[in-house]
């Protein structure tokens, strides 16, 4: 076969669960069968039993694939050399290994070698941008997602896309693959640049794919007896107000935070814009830039946004909305967000986000740190005392930045330049990456946690945290934070200061 048999395709991976009731070459060959009749252009087939028994009845090419679990080495993607044979041998068109940078029986380079002398082609499966640009300098043919969020730290939940694009930028022959669960994120694997798509255990898997499915709805019938809450997250630029049920939110609006106005001004727009509301919310929850204490709302950096010092915000809601109101630092909330219900449920956690400024929160032992833990972004050491840290790293830096090299441009659109490889725009970014790293690096330090979660319009840019992991390659795996992306988005402190408003439970 040539790649281009496979550009712009799915390939159904049908892997049953090992010991399971499927775990069949009967059942293999069916799954192999139904998904081509259905569409797929390939197939990837783990074992050389089970390739045999897939090449017997359909003609479509094959990802051969063996993998084993060895004392020695933590490489169970086709681990030898005799494994790349035997799978050429009984009929894989590409045969894909573990191509990550651990100890392992075969370099990558013995490993396709062997495979080319087969006449066959080579499929790396990467966990990140390093493993990628170094199987490319060894020939491979083809470079996959598959073993991101494999090779330490909690799994992640989502696929991805980041890395996808990243790998783009090396080569067009991406193939997405690991965790892709949705139609949704497979079209989003597509358009971040794949050249095919793999979807598995959404297809072949049924005992994987009933659980998601009885979660989802225990977690809706567990949802429909929460009490209902108009959370309320005000920030530098924009103020958000939805109806929150658990970690569903049911309704949304979003406005422009008029930075002159005040926030009496900002509360009654948010009344006024909610007002069809009323009778469907019991208590309200408020998230918040700056600083909580006793109900009162103060600005530690009025450059993000002015706010008068202690100014009175829960009793000011409560008087305005006839609700009792709970009120919580944006970033605070945002960390209890993802602890109950996101990227670091039930983990100690930090949440970092990198947005218009940087801030912060911390859940250890189950308790979100309150009062002026998580400020990470004003902490001045970094500067000698000179400056605030996210005035050398945050989204108004970025801008100022550009500013300064002649191009007057906001952080969206420096990061648009960087990805067309404008090298004033990428030095900015890089920069501002380096700085996000080394504050991760020392937040482990400080609290090792099991995770540090990164949120913020910043930081889940595209290739924002590509760079940062960059940034932090070379430390040893006990010293190496493990980054996640947020995976409540936007939505993080809204859910956690409506969970928090509830009592938290």
């Amino acid at each position: 076969m040539q790649r281009e048999d496979i550009r712009n395709s799915l390939i159904v991976s049908c892997q049953p669960v090992p010991g399971g009731p499927m775990d069949d070459a009967d059942f293999v060959a069916g799954f192999a069968k139904a998904a081509r009749d259905a569409g797929a252009k390939a197939l990837r087939i783990e074992s050389v039993a089970y390739v045999k028994a897939v090449r017997a009845v359909v003609s479509a090419p094959i990802v051969g694939i063996v993998k084993r679990d060895l004392p020695d080495t933590q490489v169970r993607i086709t681990p030898f050399v005799a494994d790349a044979e035997a799978l050429a041998d009984a009929g894989a068109d590409i045969i894909a290994f573990d191509a990550t940078n651990r100890p392992r029986p075969a370099s990558v380079e013995e490993l396709i070698r062997t495979v080319k002398a087969k006449g066959k082609l080579t499929m790396a499966d990467c966990s990140s941008l390093d493993d990628a640009r170094r199987a490319l300098a060894a020939g491979v043919d083809f470079v996959g997602t598959t073993l991101s969020g494999y090779v330490g730290g909690p799994e992640p939940l989502d696929p991805d896309i980041e890395l996808i694009a990243a790998m783009r930028q090396l080569t067009p022959f991406v193939i997405a693959e690991g965790r892709i669960r949705s139609p949704e994120q497979a079209r989003a694997a597509a358009q971040a640049g794949a050249f095919a798509v793999v979807v598995g255990s959404a297809i072949t898997r049924t005992e994987h794919v009933t659980s998601w499915f009885n979660e989802a709805i225990d977690k809706a019938y567990h949802n429909a007896h929460r009490e209902t809450v108009l959370s309320i997250d005000i920030g530098g630029t924009k103020t958000m107000a939805a109806l929150v049920s658990g970690d569903a939110v049911l309704e949304e609006i979003v406005v422009a935070t008029e930075r002159d106005a005040g926030p009496d001004a900002w509360l009654s727009g948010v009344s006024a814009s909610t007002a069809t509301w009323r009778d469907r919310y019991t208590r309200i929850g408020i998230a918040v830039t700056g600083f909580i204490e006793g109900g009162n709302w103060s600005a530690l950096n009025p450059a993000t946004l002015p706010v008068p010092d202690r100014y009175p915000l829960v009793d000011r809601v409560e008087a305005l909305f006839d609700r009792p109101a709970f009120a919580i630092n944006d970033a605070q909330a945002a960390s209890w967000g993802e602890y109950k219900f996101g990227a670091g449920t039930g983990k100690n956690l930090v949440f970092l986000t990198i947005s218009t400024g940087i801030g912060g929160g911390v859940v250890i032992n189950g308790k979100p740190l309150s009062g002026l833990a998580g400020h990470f972004g004003l902490i001045r050491s970094p500067s000698q005392g000179q400056a605030a840290f996210e005035d050398q790293t945050s989204g108004k830096w970025i801008a100022n930045e550009a500013l300064k090299t002649g191009h007057p441009a906001d952080a969206v659109e420096v990061f648009d330049r960087a990805r067309n490889k404008e090298s004033w725009a990428s030095d900015i970014m890089s920069r501002s990456a380096y700085r996000a790293a080394t504050l991760c690096r020392d937040i482990q330090m400080m609290f090792d946690p099991d995770v540090i979660v990164i949120g913020g319009g910043i930081g889940l840019a595209e290739g924002y945290l590509d760079l940062m992991r960059t940034h932090l390659s070379g430390l040893s795996l006990r010293l190496t934070p493990h980054l996640v992306a947020a995976k409540l988005g936007h939505h993080a402190g809204i859910i956690g200061a409506a969970d928090l408003a509830g009592g938290g439970k």
